[in-house]
């Protein structure tokens, strides 16, 4: 504790794990920014550009600090992509959200599924709408 209070180090556990790997000639790996986050908020990118980022981070034995200032993107960002590409290949570095079928690819079934969703959507604002006005129907009547 009172190494850790000396030096600021937030826990104990921390500084146990650093004395084990120290014991144990484990290099110390750090992320090379002195503690001060690095790329705390990331950038849009490409397919090909995650490709190319994810390549020059395992081609630098997955520093991911290095890969991060170099490419301006989140550390977090690179660590994920990184171990996505490793578990699941290329074809997971493929940014998926938002993407829905056309109606022209729909199956009848699926068409009138989604159709019924949008009618259920419908039916519950018109029901809101409704206990709403009711609502206001009471409150104006308490109120003479």
């Amino acid at each position: 504790m009172e190494i850790c209070k000396r030096y600021g180090i937030k826990s104990t556990r921390q500084l146990r794990n650093w004395i084990f790997k120290y014991n144990g000639h484990e290099t110390l790996k750090t992320s090379g920014s002195g503690g001060t986050p690095i790329m705390a908020k990331g950038r849009a990118t490409t397919y090909d550009e995650r490709i190319e980022i994810v390549k020059y981070c395992i081609e630098h034995q997955q520093n991911y600090a290095e890969t991060a200032q170099k490419f301006q993107v989140s550390y977090q960002q690179i660590y994920s992509w990184t171990n996505k590409y490793l578990t699941d290949g290329v074809d997971a570095l493929q940014d998926k959200r938002g993407k829905r079928k056309s109606e022209d690819e729909m199956s009848e079934v699926e068409k009138l599924r989604a159709q019924n969703k949008l009618l259920q959507a419908e039916n519950k604002r018109k029901q809101m709408e409704i206990d709403i006005l009711k609502k206001l129907d009471e409150l104006e009547r308490r109120r003479f």
